[in-house]
C-alpha cells in the first residue's frame, strides 16, 4: 500500500457521545475518513499509525444536511466515517501519536 495514500485516508477522530459509548462498550473508535477510502485502506492506516491490531472496520457515508441561509438553500458536504474495532486489551492514545 502506498505510504502517501495512507496519510490521505484518515482525516480526524470523530468525537461524539455515541463514539464515546462505542469506545467504552465495544472497544471501537470512530474516525472521519476520505470518501473514496476502502475498509482495507482504513485498516492498514490504523495499524500503521497507532500500532494496534484491527479486528474489523465498518464504514458509512453521512449525507450532508440541507441548510437555509439568506442566499437560499445550501448543502453541507457528504462525508464518510469508519467504526474501527481493535483487539481486546489494546487502546488508542491520540496524545502519543508520532
Amino acid at each position: 500500500m502506498n505510504q502517501e495514500r495512507l496519510f490521505q485516508v484518515l482525516r480526524a477522530p470523530h468525537v461524539s457521545e455515541k463514539a464515546a459509548i462505542a469506545a467504552d462498550l465495544n472497544n471501537q473508535y470512530v474516525f472521519r475518513v476520505a470518501l473514496d477510502a476502502s475498509k482495507s485502506e482504513v485498516k492498514a492506516a490504523i495499524e500503521k499509525f497507532f500500532k494496534v491490531n484491527v479486528e474489523s472496520v465498518s464504514t458509512l457515508r453521512v449525507k450532508g444536511k440541507t441548510k437555509r441561509n439568506r442566499f437560499g438553500l445550501t448543502t453541507k458536504p457528504t462525508w464518510k466515517k469508519a467504526y474501527v474495532t481493535i483487539a481486546q486489551g489494546q487502546e488508542i492514545d491520540f496524545a502519543s501519536v508520532e
